[in-house]
């Protein structure tokens, strides 16, 4: 009996003892988030132009995106200008062509308003530019030099705005027509028949052309033929038959009637 009593005290001395030892023992906790960053393998390393890319996606504008009152997408405004340029020809005036290319031009402000530094704006204002300056009209060829300052302030480094400083740097003229003017008075001169002849006066001399100012291209005012008011329609002469009674006479050219002798009064009974 004495022995199992000192072999059960040695056995509860051990236990405590481990209990002990284990509650003494420092516990580590493991942070969850450092051990999920760990186990996670890393990806490949994206190239600088990789970089730029993803960059670039944050200011563009959706594909599918539409602009303007025709509700454009950036395809069909670039369409548009490069289209309406090759009808152009060399120069044009044509109304129509200019209306058309309005619709882009209306696209692409409301696309440049909305997404300020999408880089696809630079191939929109570089093909709008190169329409534009095909318009010979003051308005439109000031708009063209405007568009190409916008890319080379804007996208100074991309290929379209290289390519129109370079375009600047060898010369730049705006071509537009001058405001036609009418003619000087007819003179009249005398011809060896009889009755003189009306010879209209010689087309006005062409306009200046105003030297350019700090930062303005140079500008060439074509001349254009003056022009001569239509005459106006010749009155018909006082008394002639009307279109409608050209077989009767004229109320003014019929004799009146001489006036007769008033009777006498009757009298009667």
């Amino acid at each position: 009996m004495l022995k199992r009593a000192f072999m059960s005290i040695c056995t509860a001395a051990v236990v405590l003892g481990l209990s002990a030892s284990v509650a003494a023992a420092p516990v580590t906790h493991k942070d969850p988030k450092k051990a999920v960053a760990g186990s996670t393998t890393k990806g490949p390393k994206l190239s600088k132009w990789q970089q730029h890319v993803l960059e670039a996606l944050k200011d563009s504008a959706p594909g599918d995106e539409y602009f303007g009152r025709m509700k454009m997408s950036y395809l069909g405004i670039n369409n548009t200008f490069h289209d309406d340029a090759i009808r152009a020809g060399a120069y044009t005036t044509d109304p129509h062509l200019i209306s058309s290319v309005s619709f882009a031009d209306d696209a692409l402000n409301a696309w440049a308003k909305k997404y300020p530094n999408d880089p696809q704006l630079a191939r929109s204002y570089f093909l709008a530019f190169q329409m534009y300056r095909k318009v010979w009209t003051q308005q439109y060829q000031q708009k063209a030099w405007n568009y190409a300052q916008i890319v080379i302030a804007k996208w100074p480094s991309s290929f379209f705005g290289k390519a129109l400083k370079k375009d600047l740097a060898i010369g730049y003229t705006e071509h537009y027509f001058a405001t036609p003017v009418a003619c000087e008075s007819l003179t009249i001169t005398a011809s060896s028949s009889a009755s003189p002849s009306a010879s209209p006066s010689p087309t006005p001399s062409p306009t200046p052309t105003p030297a350019p100012l700090p930062g303005q291209p140079k500008v060439d005012i074509l001349p254009v033929p003056c022009t001569t008011p239509s005459p106006s329609p010749t009155p018909l002469a006082t008394g002639s038959p009307s279109p409608h009674t050209a077989g009767s006479p004229s109320p003014a050219a019929s004799a009146s009637p001489s006036p007769s002798a008033s009777p006498s009064p009757t009298h009667r009974p």
